[in-house]
């Protein structure tokens, strides 16, 4: 039976065959030569933007079986922005992948309204409810490489706007989408049993397994990937069978069930610490004690009782860094497959204001997120740096916080670069002072094993957290240093001790900047400022 596929765009357009993914940096080196035929580009890296999709559909040739795409092979490639849309062309899928797994990769962020796939040619066209779901999808995988059944695939935006289908060879594609949708809206789904098995959730509450547990996974870990679900109300871990589990609340059976079908099967970490899940007997959990091995959402007055840390059940993974449960907490709400042994610790920054920016100001704001060793600002492009930080763990933490911020104007990017470490200069080669060694710096956040750093890790915001505030120093003359570094301060509060302060700036834009102008400022009386972001608000 003949196929039939509308896909309806805003203009027409062309596709074009291209052999790299988009949501990862190629890392391609993008070589020029001036007058003397030098090498332009020093270091090899360059920033990847949103390309075009490779064998994306334009639309069926009068052969009722075939499918064409317009354009040549020999068609010179080149990177563009594409426009977002809320479709979204998958390539590179695993074979006999189904349905649900790819419907999965869209659901923790927002509703899948239609899906094509082409198991001919391992692609799919997925369609999110709206376009900023897609928008959120795209970015989070941008920094996070897509999986399915343990292999990468590769995301991109649809040159189309809408994705409608008709056909009776989409049928069974349709009844997954169909039995998904009825679980995201709470009622019972009306597919075929024989194509996807979705009866009304038993239970709430949901046993978790943690198979090839690599690295640290902690309570904390678990609400943030799971509470893109729904409500985490409960949570409770424990060791069993010398297997780290956990049981989960939800507030809705139905928001287990989407839980269950998007997650069972993913991991955390690339190749490691898979998540195996199934609905629990129970349909309620008694949490007594709010600590790191149980938690109340519910109920933040329970007291700690004689809970002990759970770094006692992960004594075998203390050679890992503790950055390591640091980047999957960052991995927030619904990030899986996060992937941080075997990556480079370079990151490339891209898009920055070259007039501004300088090597001490990157190893400020990088610094939040590790230990930064070097920074190098590139000679002939003045507008991207390398930063070396000291581990693929905190290279991917910083990177999943900082892309896509406002830094100094304009939109940082930031990916992970080809290269393993920053080349410092011969002596006497680098008069414009362009690259800087921090390897043996005392302002490193990381380097104290078990600091209390490790636990407040956040993302940028507009409320900075200040400590090692001088005795004596009033709310005036704090005020006073911010406005001066440019911002605008919103609001202000002393800690009791009025040795640290929360301060809220007009905007992330404007916290960022002051936080690289006076981390670290001297007051007077070896007394350093220490500045830092704050999940809190005053």
């Amino acid at each position: 039976m003949r196929l039939k596929l509308l896909l309806v765009a805003n203009s027409h357009y062309k596709t074009r065959r291209r052999r790299t993914p988009i949501l990862q940096a190629s890392n391609c080196a993008e070589i020029s030569t001036d007058r003397r035929g030098q090498r332009a580009a020093m270091d090899g890296d360059v920033a990847v933007g949103v390309k075009r999709g490779s064998d994306e559909l334009t639309m069926y040739s009068s052969s009722p079986n075939s499918l064409t795409a317009n354009g040549s092979d020999s068609k010179k490639q080149r990177l563009e922005e594409s426009p977002p849309s809320r479709v979204l062309h998958i390539r590179k899928l695993p074979n006999e992948v189904s349905e649900t797994e790819v419907i999965a990769l869209g659901l923790p962020f927002g509703k899948v309204t239609n899906i094509l796939m082409l198991k001919g040619k391992n692609q799919a066209f997925l369609e999110l409810g709206t376009e900023e779901a897609a928008i959120t999808m795209v970015n989070y995988y941008t920094a996070v490489t897509p999986q399915v059944r343990n292999t990468p695939v590769f995301i991109q935006y649809s040159n189309h706007k809408e994705l409608k289908t008709d056909s009776a060879l989409n049928q069974r594609a349709q009844a997954v989408l169909q039995a998904v949708s009825a679980v995201q809206d709470g009622s019972s789904p009306s597919s075929d049993p024989g194509v996807l098995d979705l009866a009304p959730p038993p239970s709430p509450v949901l046993r978790i397994i943690i198979d090839n547990m690599f690295y640290p996974v902690t309570l904390d870990v678990l609400q943030q990937i799971f509470s893109k679900f729904g409500t985490v109300m409960k949570i409770i871990t424990f060791t069993k069978n010398n297997q780290f589990q956990a049981l989960l609340q939800f507030s809705d059976p139905v928001n287990a069930q989407q839980a269950k079908l998007s997650l069972d099967g993913q991991n955390i970490y690339n190749s490691c610490c898979t998540l195996r899940i199934d609905f629990s007997k129970l349909v309620n959990l008694n949490v007594k004690y709010n600590n790191d091995k149980s938690r109340d959402y519910t109920r933040p007055d329970l007291p700690t009782g004689d809970g002990e840390s759970t770094n006692k059940d992960h004594s075998l993974l203390g050679a890992i860094s503790p950055l390591s449960a640091a980047a999957a907490a960052a991995a927030a709400a619904g990030r899986v497959a996060l992937s941080g042994s075997g990556v480079s610790g370079v990151l490339l920054a891209s898009n920055l204001n070259e007039e501004m920016v300088t090597p001490q100001s990157l190893f400020t704001l990088f610094g939040v997120y590790g230990d930064v060793q070097r920074v190098k600002i590139l000679y002939n492009k003045k507008d991207s740096a390398l930063i070396q930080l000291s581990d693929g763990n905190q290279a991917q933490l910083a990177m999943s916080h900082l892309n896509g911020q406002k830094v100094f104007g304009k939109v940082m990017r930031v990916t992970l670069s080809k290269h393993q470490t920053v080349a410092l200069p011969r002596e006497g080669l680098d008069d414009q002072l362009l690259t800087k060694d921090f390897s043996g710096s005392p302002l490193h956040r990381f380097k104290k094993p078990g600091s209390k750093n490790f636990q407040n890790i956040f993302p940028p915001s507009a409320t900075l957290h200040l400590s090692n505030v001088r005795d004596g120093l009033e709310e005036d003359e704090l005020r006073l240093l911010f406005s001066n570094s440019g911002g605008t301060v919103k609001a202000f509060k002393f800690f009791q001790d009025r040795k640290m302060a929360l301060i809220q700036m007009t905007s992330v834009e404007e916290a960022i900047q002051t936080l690289m102008d006076l981390h670290n400022y001297d007051m007077g009386g070896n007394h350093h400022l220490k500045v830092s972001f704050s999940k809190s608000t005053i």
